[in-house]
């Protein structure tokens, strides 16, 4: 068995004396482990760096052996995430979060084109924060616990002022809508809808939002593993880059 397809590479370690296992996030074959001969070699090595845009083609003897990779590179993001400490942080998150929400072999097509065109932002830093937040909620929809942030829970449609998420249903609340149970919901900044310039604060508030239904809802599917650190260092790179000198 055999295919050729583009992707992401989201991890590499070394195999054996010589090789190397791989993971990467493909088009039409979502994530998928393979063995490149000869991955740990000077040669090869400096290719299969994570977040490097791949052309790659797997084959194997039955569908459900590891399978080798050849590989041929498109572009790397290498030099990017290592001349800036916050773009190797969110590199390394939105990789991380990729093995930690995505099941082996199961074609993702949205989320890829969304996570290939996040990365090819990344060093960005006007527009790479609120790229990223809006991924997260991709990935959250797409491992089915996307946030409904279209009308008000408790009022309905005539809403208006929506300005809190709540925290078990994920269900945007407005301010009258809220009362007294405001200070129990997470914040609903207007970035997280799309709208408005989204200032650093306001990208904060939506990296708490969801960083809760990564951890509370996600997770827990997940066999409850703990949610990868490196989303937590992102957060904390740009909380620091981003609080008033």
């Amino acid at each position: 068995m055999d295919w050729r397809d583009q992707g992401i590479l989201l991890s590499s370690r070394r195999h054996g004396e010589s090789a190397a296992i791989i993971e990467v996030f493909t088009r039409e074959h979502g994530r998928h482990a393979g063995v490149v001969r000869g991955g740990a070699s000077r040669k090869i090595a400096p290719i299969l760096q994570p977040g490097a845009q791949l052309d790659v083609v797997w084959r194997a003897r039955l569908e459900d052996h590891i399978g080798s990779y050849t590989v041929e590179p498109l572009r790397s993001r290498a030099a990017m995430a290592l001349s800036d400490r916050q773009a190797l942080a969110g590199l390394n998150a939105v990789t991380a979060l990729l093995v930690f929400a995505l099941p082996e072999r199961e074609g993702h097509p949205v989320l890829y084109a969304r996570s290939e065109a996040l990365l090819d932002l990344l060093g960005d830093q006007d527009l790479w924060p609120l790229a990223y937040l809006q991924w997260e909620l991709a990935l959250l929809e797409e491992a089915g616990f996307g946030l409904d942030l279209s009308t008000c829970a408790v009022l309905g449609h005539g809403a208006n002022d929506l300005s809190y998420v709540s925290p078990r249903t994920g269900r945007a609340v407005s301010r009258a809508g809220a009362g007294d149970w405001a200070d129990r919901l997470l914040p609903l900044p207007p970035c997280l809808m799309g709208h408005g310039p989204a200032p650093d604060h306001e990208i904060a508030e939506g990296f708490r939002t969801t960083g809760h239904f990564l951890r509370e809802h996600l997770a827990p599917a997940m066999g409850n593993k703990p949610l990868p650190e490196a989303r937590q260092r992102f957060v904390d790179a740009f909380a620091r880059r981003s609080a008033p000198t």
